[in-house]
């Protein structure tokens, strides 16, 4: 789920870094997304070619590392946009005890 989220965020809003995308998340309502599970689910979009990385330098501080979303990563989460839907769709009907 994670991954299905950050790619929707790179895509929509464009380019970003690790804590404007923990920013982004946690105002969304998922504050309970911790660096600890970000960075390396960026790491592993990156090594699979979902994500791009380029580092900029920082305003007064250290550089950051800036995530923006592939060709590839943009096919996955259409991909994973429908099997969401799907499973959206599938739980709504067993919630509401429909057949």
């Amino acid at each position: 789920m994670l991954q299905l989220c950050l790619l929707g965020v790179l895509e929509s809003e464009g380019a970003s870094y690790g804590y404007a995308l923990l920013a982004r998340l946690s105002a969304a309502g998922l504050d309970t997304v911790k660096p600890a599970a970000l960075y390396p689910a960026l790491a592993r979009l990156a090594e699979e070619g979902m994500v791009g990385i380029r580092w900029a330098a920082g305003e007064n501080g250290p550089g950051r590392k800036y995530y923006s979303i592939t060709q590839q990563g943009r096919a996955r989460l259409e991909d994973q946009r429908r099997a969401w839907g799907d499973f959206k769709a599938t739980v709504t009907v067993l919630a509401e005890g429909r057949k």
